[in-house]
């Protein structure tokens, strides 16, 4: 028996776990010079013991039986199928899930932090990599990473990630440098998703700042909830919605899927329930303001209906996803697992089934297949 049981789930929030050579196949020699490696040096002994343990399951048969057992508690580097695309196919099995979208982790910073090398080269040396990593299993959906502050340079590296085989389309929930994602010069971009039937997303991360470190500075240290120093803590969770929101409240208010009607975007590990409330407050908006912003005058619906219709949210395993669909909709929530990240848990299936005991049949197939078949449109047609 797999983890999924007899149903049908997509899992809309997955990761590689990157090694420092990921991105070497995909540059020239001189551009691997520039590449940032001091996040892998200095996780040199972590690398070591994970590359040795996974040696270990190729060829001691204990050894990957036990991995087996242990699927949804290594996490990180050590999880099965992190960096392995072979070994990832063999944890779709035991998993049982028929797609998977793959985000992901630490490769990007080899070229975006302390790197002189192109944003754009980096972009699309990144993007075919990970498009190759997810080629060998239709199961594996690769997602591309395009940042928007060139938007010449973006719309020619989402034309190249998606000619690669990449499934959605990862931009960052902020402005495109000193534009609006909604500017007029960056509609070729979105053209390009709507025109092709690739869907964009948001993911945690990808909103610059989350909180002002003021807020920490109470006296009060603490960890976060991993046992480190700065990832996300309380009153990190307190603020992780409000760049997706701002970033997707904006889209609709500036008409965005009035211009490309069959756009369509996901907002991934960054939570669900916020979405009750915000639906209400983007439509307050056109309410407050239609009076005196022609942009708004020309919406020809409420801007919750165009999320309803356009957009997919994730919820955090334990949130009230019964309610949230009884509130929002059935149709806006996706199950994921966040897999090998430890935020997913060790049983994100079995932490969501006990929020939903009494959703419907209909309604429980949407959330953990239909509804992100729905978001991934024609690149999920050889999934359900």
């Amino acid at each position: 028996m797999t983890y999924a049981g007899q149903q049908t789930i997509l899992d809309a929030d997955s990761h590689v776990m990157e090694l420092e050579n990921f991105l070497d196949d995909y540059l020239s020699e001189a551009d691997r010079t520039l590449l940032n490696r001091k996040l892998f040096e200095l996780r040199k002994e972590t690398l070591d013991t994970a590359q040795a343990s996974a040696e270990a399951r190729k060829q001691d048969e204990a050894a990957a039986k036990e991995a087996d057992e242990r699927l949804m508690k290594d996490k990180g580097w050590s999880a099965q199928g992190g960096w392995d695309p072979a070994e990832r196919s063999h944890v779709l099995d035991l998993l049982g899930f028929n797609g998977q979208l793959v985000f992901g982790t630490f490769g990007t910073l080899l070229y975006k932090v302390n790197s002189e090398l192109d944003l754009y080269v980096g972009t699309n040396a990144y993007n075919r990599a990970l498009a190759d990593f997810c080629s060998a299993d239709k199961r594996l959906l690769a997602v591309a990473n395009i940042p928007l502050t060139d938007p010449k340079q973006a719309t020619i590296a989402a034309t190249n990630a998606i000619e690669a085989g990449c499934a959605a389309i990862m931009v960052p929930s902020t402005p495109a440098g000193e534009l609006a994602p909604t500017h007029p010069d960056i509609d070729p971009f979105w053209d390009v998703l709507a025109q092709s039937d690739t869907p964009f997303v948001l993911h945690v991360g990808g909103g610059g700042k989350m909180l002002d470190k003021a807020f920490h500075n109470n006296n009060m240290p603490v960890s976060d909830h991993l046992g480190g120093g700065e990832n996300i803590r309380s009153k990190d969770y307190l603020a992780i919605h409000h760049s997706p929101e701002v970033f997707l409240g904006a889209l609709i208010l500036d008409g965005l899927f009035e211009r490309f009607p069959t756009l369509r975007g996901g907002c991934i590990e960054q939570g669900g329930d916020w979405v009750v409330s915000w639906l209400h407050h983007i439509d307050g908006a056109l309410r407050s303001f239609s009076r005196t912003e022609e942009p708004l005058r020309n919406l020809t619906r409420k801007p919750s209906e165009y999320a309803r219709e356009h957009l997919k949210f994730t919820p955090f395993p334990g949130e009230p996803v019964a309610w949230m669909m009884e509130q929002a909709g059935a149709e806006m929530f996706m199950f994921s697992t966040d897999y090998p990240h430890p935020e997913g848990t060790t049983d994100p299936l079995a932490k969501f089934e006990a929020t939903m005991a009494d959703v419907s049949a209909t309604d429980r197939a949407k959330f953990f297949s239909g509804n992100m078949a729905e978001l991934l449109g024609s690149k999920a047609s050889h999934l359900i």
